[in-house]
């Protein structure tokens, strides 16, 4: 059984369709849920599954203290599902390869400190770019630009707008971070 830490800073809902989905899986464990800021829906459904519900505001001076949960509950992967922190190198070195995160766009484009959420939409719609998507990557030592897993892309019509193009690419997210999730951490078995 693979042992997996969410990250969130949102809402969490693609946390929330991951605990759901592994729920079902017996080779596959959501142990913790580790939130930058409050979020009592995602804590009570924390309570429902079982995992453990932490709330961090990831500073340099808790990452130890983040570290510690991580070793405490013998997390294996790390998935970042819309976290908007930074990944202290300490944390990377621990998890070569075994911390994956979601992107709102198709990286290498639109990438980098900053570029997150609508920042990424109006970014694609000012560039007048024709497709967008989403990228699942392994994080590293830099924003966003660890080694891809998968791309996943939708068109761009000329009336879409940053909130329209939101809503295609939430929908990417809903039908692919989590199926791409346990095919990548089930296939490293």
């Amino acid at each position: 059984m693979k042992k997996i830490a969410i990250f969130i800073s949102g809402a969490g809902s693609n946390a929330e369709r991951m605990i759901l989905r592994f729920s079902k899986n017996e080779n596959l464990l959501v142990s913790c849920l580790i939130s930058s800021k409050k979020n009592e829906r995602i804590e009570n459904l924390c309570k429902q599954y079982d995992v453990s519900y932490k709330e961090s505001p990831f500073r340099a001076e808790n990452h130890q203290e983040i570290m510690s949960e991580l070793m405490k509950k013998e997390i294996e992967w790390i998935v970042l599902a819309g976290f908007l922190k930074k990944i202290p190198e300490e944390i990377i070195k621990v998890y070569p390869n075994r911390i994956i995160n979601l992107h709102p766009s198709l990286l290498p484009k639109f990438g980098g400190k900053g570029m997150y959420g609508m920042h990424v939409h109006h970014a694609v719609i000012e560039a007048k770019e024709k497709i967008s998507g989403i990228t699942i990557h392994y994080v590293n030592e830099e924003y966003d630009e660890g080694k891809i897993i998968k791309q996943f892309n939708t068109p761009i019509e000329d009336s879409d707008d940053p909130n329209s193009l939101f809503e295609k690419i939430r929908e990417l997210e809903t039908l692919y971070f989590p199926q791409v999730v346990e095919n990548e951490i089930l296939n490293m078995l």
